[in-house]
């Protein structure tokens, strides 16, 4: 006797005038669906919104083809999907998932992919401090993008103030492949790493400060909490 049910299907926010839906009835199929809920995530919040605001853009608006909010969901997409490498974005920039969290399924002219390739994106992460330079037309605010976890945090608190907050404090080791900058060979965890220090208030991230390898493991713990608790209201 064959088997009664119903077709299951999820709707999710659209884009450009097209409706955006999950079903299992085959068709075009994406290994990355995930990221639908990724998407939603990071409008609930703003962040994306949020960490665009923290660059400063002095392009050609008339010769720009992706906005740094466009550059920034894109790369923060495709991290939390695993795709680490910039060269990813070479095939990643066509995959229409991601041009829907970016609020972009096509290219502003003929011969331009709907999303940024690897050497736009390489752009935007050496985005110099301040003010842009001659080759370097985006620039980034540093006390902005350090201070936008703890905010994030505290925006999104929505009970009474806490009594107490416990936070959880340490350094862990990002294994490199490479030469990359700063990578040093470190004892304890028997490879070359970076050593980049984490602080968290139960599954809230606070502070995520990326350091060398060899750094003292309490290496900057003291400033980050200045700026925590400066930021903190309770």
């Amino acid at each position: 006797m064959p088997t009664q049910r119903k077709p299951v299907s999820f709707a999710f926010q659209g884009c450009q005038g097209r409706k955006v839906a999950a079903s299992f009835n085959g068709g075009a199929i994406t290994s990355n669906a995930g990221a639908l809920l990724l998407g939603r995530i990071g409008r609930n919040g703003g962040l994306f919104d949020r960490v665009a605001a923290c660059f400063t853009d002095h392009r050609d608006p008339r010769l720009t083809e992706h906005s740094v909010r466009t550059l920034v969901a894109q790369r923060i997409v495709g991290l939390a999907l695993g795709y680490e490498d910039l060269n990813d974005h070479d095939h990643l920039r066509r995959d229409p998932v991601l041009g829907l969290l970016a609020g972009k399924l096509g290219g502003g002219r003929g011969n331009c992919a709907a999303l940024a390739g690897k050497s736009t994106l390489n752009r935007l992460e050496h985005a110099p401090k301040g003010e842009p330079g001659r080759y370097h037309r985006i620039g980034h605010e540093p006390a902005a993008l350090q201070n936008l976890l703890a905010e994030l945090f505290v925006n999104g608190w929505t009970g009474p103030p806490p009594a107490r907050l416990v936070l959880d404090i340490d350094c862990t080791d990002d294994e490199t492949h490479g030469r990359q900058e700063g990578r040093a060979f470190h004892g304890y965890y028997g490879h070359h790493c970076l050593l980049p220090l984490h602080i968290f208030c139960g599954a809230h991230p606070l502070a995520a400060i990326l350091r060398p390898g060899n750094a003292d493991p309490a290496g900057g713990v003291a400033g980050a909490l200045e700026r925590i608790v400066g930021l903190t209201p309770f």
